[in-house]
This record gives structure tokens, C-alpha cells and sequence, in this order.
């Protein structure tokens, strides 16, 4: 498909072809967005997802990038605006969880490793690429839409301990705390990043620990006593790619069912 309409802002979303990113997507289209669909592979999840954006009306076009691989990531945001014409919004969705859930006197060099070039490095590089991008638009006067980075950490960072995925939770952390950065350095320029931080969610990272989750809610330790519905989180996601929640740059945006308040 062409290019996007001259009014229609485009939003590019990473691990966009399945899970939460599968659904972040036609959110975005909903709240008028056209998509690049972004993920590690193109097959019929890929053009899944595209084409739920577009039964919400907007454009979309998959794109293959391997976050792992920054020395690539420059030519992936070249291009999407190749194909899309501008880049309003960046959302980085993909993420990896554990090699094994357990001890972290087990965590091995691979799954620390791997964790950290895809959940943090890769975002890291991908968001500076973009923003220069941005900003370069803001001085030549391209697009007026508003400009937003969201970026999606963990429940469990913080205060929070995740005993078995310890390696997970430690580079989330790192990455809330990059939002704070990009935030600080972006604010002034007209681009507002966000750091969104989702409880209990029903996809891949969690089927495996399924019933221990059930049992947690079934004890109250979330207090709206229930799982996260995807489409929450998503609406959350494309809400603040609207501008909806101007002056809150930087800010966490905890969207966990009360999950990370300490109940007595």
C-alpha cells in the first residue's frame, strides 16, 4: 500500500505480530493511526496484524527488523519513512522473557544476554533513531501531529521482585529508567515519551505460569482481581500516542489493576 494521507499520523510498533503488539496495532488504527507492523519474521501472524489495522481503517505495512541487530536499525526507521512518508509515534512493544524461570544462581550469560539485547539495547538504539528523525521533522516543519515514544517495561520493576525471571526484571528496570532519559532530552522538542508498565496479561511471556498467576489473583494480590485484558493496555497505549495525557512526560504509567500498590 502507498503512502500515508497527508492528515493521518503513523505509528511504527515493534513486536507488532503477535501478543500484546497484535493488538496494540489495530488500537492505533482505531485512534487513527496508520501502522508499521515491525517484527523478527514476515509470515501470516505479520499480515495478521496488518490486516487487522485495516479493518480499522488505516494503512499498514509489515516490516522485518531483528531488534538484536542495531547496526541495522538505522536503515529500518529509513525505511519506514520510505514507505510511510513521516513516523509520529514509536511504540517499543517487543520483548523476550527468560530462558528458564527459576533460581537467579542459574540465570546463564545467554538468557542475561539476550534479554538485555532485545529489551534494552535494541530499544535504546531504535528510539535514538527515531527521535532524530522527529526532530528533524519538528525543524523542517513535517507533520503536525503530536510526537510520542512509548515504551513498555514490566509490572515487575522497582519495588517489585519477580523472583524467577530475575535477568527480565533487571533490564525492564534499565528500561523505565531510559524512558526517564529520552524523556528529559525530548520533552522541550515536542516529543513526549512514556513508560507503560503492564500487570498480569494473558500472552506467550505468561502461559507458562499461568496457575501460579490465577492463584496469586485468587489471594487478592491483585487488588481489581482479575487478569489484564489486552485491549486495556492497548487503549492506554494508543491514548497517549493521541496526546491525552500531556504533561505527564516520563511517567510510568502503571496499567496493572492496582497490582503494584501494597494492600494491608
Amino acid at each position: 500500500m502507498g503512502k500515508s494521507a497527508g492528515n493521518r499520523p503513523v505509528a511504527i510498533i515493534t513486536g507488532a505480530a503477535g501478543g500484546l503488539g497484535s493488538i496494540i496495532a489495530p488500537q492505533m488504527a482505531r485512534n487513527g493511526f496508520d501502522v508499521v507492523v515491525s517484527d523478527l519474521r514476515e509470515n501470516d501472524a505479520m499480515e495478521a496484524a496488518c490486516e487487522a489495522v485495516r479493518k480499522e481503517g488505516g494503512k499498514a505495512w509489515g516490516i522485518v527488523q531483528d531488534l538484536a541487530k542495531v547496526d541495522e536499525l538505522k536503515g529500518f526507521v529509513d525505511r519506514a519513512y520510505e514507505t510511510c512518508g513521516r513516523v509520529d509515534c514509536l511504540v517499543n512493544n517487543a520483548g523476550v522473557s527468560v530462558h528458564s524461570r527459576g533460581d537467579m544462581l542459574d540465570v546463564t550469560p545467554e538468557s542475561f544476554d539476550l534479554n538485555y539485547a532485545v529489551n534494552l539495547r535494541g530499544p535504546f538504539f531504535l528510539t535514538q533513531h527515531v527521535a532524530k528523525r522527529m526532530l528533524a521533522d519538528r525543524r523542517n516543519g513535517v507533520g503536525d501531529h503530536f510526537k510520542s515514544i512509548v515504551t513498555i517495561s514490566s509490572v515487575g520493576t522497582d519495588h517489585m521482585i519477580g523472583k524467577v525471571v530475575s535477568e527480565y526484571c533487571i533490564i525492564k528496570t534499565a528500561t523505565a529508567v531510559m524512558t526517564k532519559h529520552y524523556a528529559v532530552r525530548l520533552a522541550a522538542e515536542g516529543i513526549d515519551c512514556y513508560d507503560v508498565r503492564p500487570g498480569m496479561m494473558p500472552t506467550s511471556m505468561t502461559a507458562s505460569s499461568k496457575e501460579k498467576y490465577d492463584g496469586l489473583i485468587a489471594q487478592g494480590y491483585v487488588p481489581s482481581n482479575r487478569w489484564a485484558e489486552l485491549d486495556e493496555i492497548g487503549h492506554t497505549i494508543a491514548s497517549l500516542a493521541n496526546g491525552a495525557l500531556r504533561y505527564t512526560v516520563g511517567q510510568s504509567i502503571w496499567v496493572d489493576g492496582g497490582m503494584a500498590l501494597k494492600v494491608f
